[in-house]
């Protein structure tokens, strides 16, 4: 007679512990562990205590401002993997808001016109960049601060301070067009973090790049073309903040010079660095990079919500932050010192 083994009821859910429990620990183990933990449990906690916080409208407005954020991290992100820092992502994108609106009112141009000059100028600022650095070997601290300055003064010599009023309608229409409930400013804040996850992950220029952030001489000796890895990333770094510039008029219906001046660059750098990214270069991933961005802005929406008072606000945020990085930083020391042993 023939017999059959069956599994009996005791041993699948054994087999689906097992599996979780891999999973898991796989997860754990991962680089990303300690943000993305950190923002579901933000989430859960600020959504039970403000009921408005989860609410469809007060995430579509996260949506947005999560574009501004995110964008500019990925950006920065990629100049720190680099070995770098772009100190001047935030004016740029402030510029690039003022330079889109005064080539489509002051010069006619058609608004996609005017958004093509736009990341163009800002891609060669980024180019200026990546060049001083490499041929000049002047410090990325100096070069993209030196912009930073420029950018404000530019911006507020263009519009000699006055808002550039009466732009086409298209900058706002980008700004609030929705796909169902999403806002498109967060879906391309998505598009541009899974092109550069391909980038860094599946492409040999980001194999390249990772080498270049973790010892550029080496990477020369080894025939990698340091120079064009680095100058990408600085291109990169500044077309992006040209995308950040255009969603913020669409978003605000009007060019304001005062907004490059709001510190969006140490926002994002922030998120990079809470996202993983080591400010030494070689390290960090976009997945965790983007969740770093998501973390901020949480808690940044959920203060808000919250009505913490503005005074107390960046207390907060910097002791949640400060948790989410040394929580990270124990999970690392655990999980390495197991894989060593």
């Amino acid at each position: 007679m023939n017999t059959q083994t069956i599994a009996t009821p005791q041993q699948a859910p054994a087999s689906d512990r097992l599996t979780a429990a891999t999973l898991l620990r796989k997860f754990a183990a991962s680089p990303e562990a300690g943000v993305v933990t950190a923002c579901v449990l933000v989430f859960i906690a600020i959504g039970l205590a403000a009921p408005t916080y989860t609410k469809v409208g007060n995430l579509q407005v996260m949506g947005r401002d999560l574009a501004q954020i995110g964008i500019l991290a990925i950006g920065e992100a990629l100049v720190i993997l680099t070995g770098g820092i772009d100190l001047s992502v935030g004016a740029l994108a402030g510029l690039a808001g003022i330079l889109a609106a005064w080539f489509n009112v002051r010069e006619g141009l058609p608004a996609p016109v005017a958004i093509v000059i736009t990341l163009v100028i800002c891609g060669a600022v980024g180019l200026w960049h990546g060049l001083i650095v490499t041929r000049l070997r002047v410090p990325p601290f100096v070069i993209t601060l030196v912009t930073f300055t420029v950018s404000e003064g530019l911006a507020l010599a263009i519009t000699t301070g006055t808002p550039i009023n009466s732009i086409s309608p298209l900058f706002s229409r980008v700004s609030s067009f929705r796909i169902g409930d999403v806002p498109l400013p967060a879906l391309i804040f998505v598009a541009t973090a899974i092109v550069a996850w391909f980038i860094l992950e599946r492409t040999y220029v980001g194999r390249q790049i990772y080498a270049v952030g973790g010892n550029a001489e080496a990477a020369r000796l080894a025939g990698i073309p340091v120079a064009r890895r680095t100058i990408f990333a600085y291109v990169a770094s500044g077309v992006l903040a040209a995308v950040v510039g255009v969603l913020v008029i669409g978003r605000m219906n009007v060019a304001d010079p005062s907004v490059g001046g709001s510190g969006w660059e140490l926002t994002a750098i922030a998120a990079a660095v809470v996202g993983g990214a080591a400010l030494t270069g070689g390290e960090g991933r976009i997945l965790g990079i983007a969740a770093g961005a998501i973390l901020l802005e949480l808690i940044s929406n959920g203060l808000l919500a919250l009505r913490v008072s503005p005074y107390d606000q960046q207390i907060v945020q910097g002791a949640v932050l400060g948790i989410a990085i040394l929580a990270d930083r124990l999970r690392a020391r655990r999980f390495g010192s197991r894989q060593v042993a």
